[in-house]
C-alpha cells in the first residue's frame, strides 16, 4: 500500500509536519568535529613540542574570535573554523608541561566517558531516566567509602569540592538543629565552626551563603608546615563556649591548596568527640592518597570523620568535574536534610524500587553523571593502576625536590609531604644579597615576571602566589602520568633561562 500524503498542519503559523532538523547535516558536522578534536587535542596532548598556550590579551582575543551571535545561523564549515580557533587559543591543560592548577593531563578512558555522557545527555535524579548512571554512582560511592575505612555510608557527586564543603557544613548544622530546615535561622543561637588558617576559601563562602556568617568561622593557627595545631583548636572551642556561642563543626584539611599540608586527623577527632562536634575533612586534593598503600598514612584517622570531600578529577584525573561528598551516616540524614519530595519526580507508587531515585539527596535538580568518568578510569586501570598513578606523581615530586636542592638559584620553602613543591627562583643579581627587606621586596617581583614570560612564550604554565608573609613563590604540582623526569628538568632549566637576566 502506498502511504497517503498527509495535509500540512499549521498552528500559530508554524508547520508541524515532520522534523525540521537536518539530521544528515548534523551527523556529518559531529563526525568532522570529532575528527578535529582527535587531530588537534587528543593526538597532540603529549607532544612537548606544542605550546601550552598561545597567549593573547583579552581585547586582542575578542578581535581574533568571532563572538557575535547573529539572527541567521552560520554554515558548518564556518562552525568548524570557530572550533579550530577555540582549540588554538585555549590553554592545553592536557600538555605535559601544564602545572598551573591541581588538575592536569589527559585520561583517555575518562574522556570517552565524557563523550558518551555528552551524547546521551542524562540527568541523574531518578532511576527511570538514568538507570545505568545511578547504579554506577552507587558502585563508585561504595568503593570510595571503603577506602575511607567506613563499613557503610552515604554520599553524592557534586559540581565541585566547594559545593561538597557547603553540603557538609549545612548537614552538620541540620544534625545539630533539624528544625532549621522548616523554621529557618530565627531563634538559633550563635553557631560557630572551626577550620584551619590554611583551609580552602570555600569555607568562608559556604558560611556566607548558608547564613552562618564569615565572622563565625574561627580560623585555627597552623604550624610551620601548614597543619592545624590541635591545642589551638581546643583552646578556641573553649573560648567560643565561654562567649555563649555554640560550636557545631570542625573542618580539617587533607591536602591544603598551596602547601599540600595534611591536618592531624586523629588528634582533631579526639577533640570533636570530647565536644560533640561534627568532623568534616576536606580531602578534595589529598583524598586520592588513600588509593596508595605507601602514602595513605597521610590521611591517618580519616575513618573517624563524619563527612569527607574527595575530588577524583584532581590526582586521579577523572576529568573536571568529578567531586564526591561522602557521609558516614547511613540513617538517611543526607536525604532528610535536602529532600523536597517533588511529586512530579519522586512519586512513591512507581513500579520499581524508588530507593534508587537518589536525586532528592541533592540541592540540584538536573545533575550530571560525573561518577561515570571515574568509574570508566577505575575499570580501565584497576585499583593497582590508580595506586601507581599516585605513587608515580609523588616520586616525580621527590625527584624535583632533589633537583631543586642541587641547583644554584633555587630555594625550597619547605620539604613537601605531598605533590605541592613550593620554591623560589633567585636570579643571579640577588644571589649575593643579604636576606633582608630589600632582598625580599626584589624577590617578590621575580615570579610574576617569569610567569608572564613563560605564558607569552607558551613553553609551560606554573602557578605562583604570596602566602602568609612569604613573598611570591612558585608552586609546582605533579599529577599527569604523561609527565616525565625530562619535564622536571625542563621546568627548572626554563625558569632559569627566563629569569637569569633579572
Amino acid at each position: 500500500m502506498v502511504p497517503s500524503k498527509k495535509s500540512a498542519v499549521l498552528v500559530d503559523g508554524v508547520v508541524l509536519n515532520g522534523p525540521t532538523t537536518d539530521a544528515k547535516a548534523g551527523e556529518k558536522f559531529v563526525e568532522e568535529a570529532c575528527r578535529l578534536i582527535m587531530e588537534k587535542v587528543v593526538l597532540k596532548a603529549t607532544d612537548v613540542n606544542e605550546k601550552v598556550c598561545e597567549w593573547q590579551p583579552p581585547e586582542q582575543l575578542k578581535q581574533l574570535l568571532d563572538l557575535e551571535m547573529r539572527d541567521i545561523g552560520e554554515p558548518p564549515h564556518r562552525l568548524l573554523e570557530l572550533c579550530q580557533d577555540v582549540i588554538r587559543y585555549s590553554v592545553k591543560t592536557n600538555h605535559p608541561r601544564f602545572f598551573n592548577q591541581l588538575y592536569a593531563g589527559l585520561d583517555y578512558y575518562s574522556l570517552v566517558a565524557r563523550f558518551m555522557t555528552e551524547a546521551l545527555n542524562p540527568s541523574v535524579y531518578t532511576y527511570e531516566v538514568s538507570p545505568v548512571f545511578l547504579l554506577v554512582e552507587e558502585a563508585v560511592l561504595k568503593k570510595m567509602i571503603e577506602f575511607i575505612g567506613w563499613k557503610e555510608g552515604d554520599g553524592i557527586f557534586n559540581p565541585g569540592g566547594s559545593v561538597s564543603n557547603m553540603y557538609a557544613m549545612n548537614l552538620a548544622r541540620y544534625k545539630y538543629c533539624p528544625d532549621i530546615k522548616e523554621k529557618g535561622l530565627s531563634g538559633l543561637p550563635r553557631l560557630i565552626l572551626f577550620t584551619s588558617a590554611e583551609c580552602h576559601y570555600s569555607m568562608k563562602k559556604a558560611a556566607s551563603f548558608l547564613g552562618i556568617g564569615t565572622e563565625n568561622v574561627c580560623f585555627v593557627e597552623t604550624d610551620g608546615r601548614g597543619k592545624m595545631i590541635p591545642e589551638e583548636l581546643e583552646k578556641q572551642v573553649w573560648e567560643a563556649k565561654k562567649e555563649g556561642a555554640v560550636p557545631f563543626l570542625v573542618c580539617a584539611t587533607s591536602g591544603t591548596t598551596v602547601l599540600g599540608a595534611f591536618d592531624p586527623l586523629d588528634e582533631i577527632a579526639d577533640i570533636c568527640e570530647r565536644h560533640n562536634l561534627w568532623l568534616h575533612v576536606d580531602a578534595s586534593w589529598g583524598g586520592s592518597a588513600l588509593m596508595s598503600r605507601k602514602h595513605r598514612k597521610l590521611l591517618h584517622g580519616i575513618h573517624r570523620a563524619d563527612s569527607v570531600a574527595w575530588n577524583p578529577h584532581k590526582m586521579l584525573m577523572a576529568g573536571i568535574q568529578c567531586c564526591a561528598l561522602l557521609v558516614k551516616d547511613k540513617s538517611g540524614l543526607l536525604q532528610k536534610c535536602y529532600s523536597a519530595k517533588a511529586s512530579y519526580l519522586f512519586q512513591q507508587d512507581k513500579f520499581y524500587d524508588v530507593s534508587y531515585d537518589t536525586g532528592d539527596k541533592s540541592i540540584q535538580c538536573s545533575r550530571r553523571p560525573d561518577a561515570f568518568k571515574f568509574w570508566m578510569t577505575w575499570k580501565a586501570l584497576g585499583t593497582l593502576g590508580l595506586e601507581e598513578r599516585v605513587n608515580r606523581a609523588l616520586a616525580l615530586s621527590r625527584y624535583l625536590v632533589d633537583e631543586i636542592k642541587k641547583r644554584k638559584g633555587f630555594k625550597l620553602l619547605m620539604e613537601p609531604e605531598y605533590a605541592n613543591i613550593c620554591f623560589w627562583y633567585i636570579p643571579p643579581s640577588l644571589r649575593g644579597m643579604e636576606e633582608g627587606p630589600e632582598f625580599w621586596a626584589k624577590l617578590n617581583l621575580v615570579a610574576p615576571v617569569i610567569k608572564e614570560r613563560m605564558m607569552k612564550k607558551g613553553s609551560l604554565m606554573l602557578g605562583y602566589q604570596p602566602h602568609r608573609g612569604k613573598v611570591n613563590f612558585f608552586r609546582q604540582v605533579v599529577i599527569s602520568p604523561q609527565v616525565s623526569r625530562e619535564d622536571m628538568d625542563f621546568l627548572l632549566d626554563e625558569i632559569d633561562l627566563l629569569g637569569r637576566d633579572m
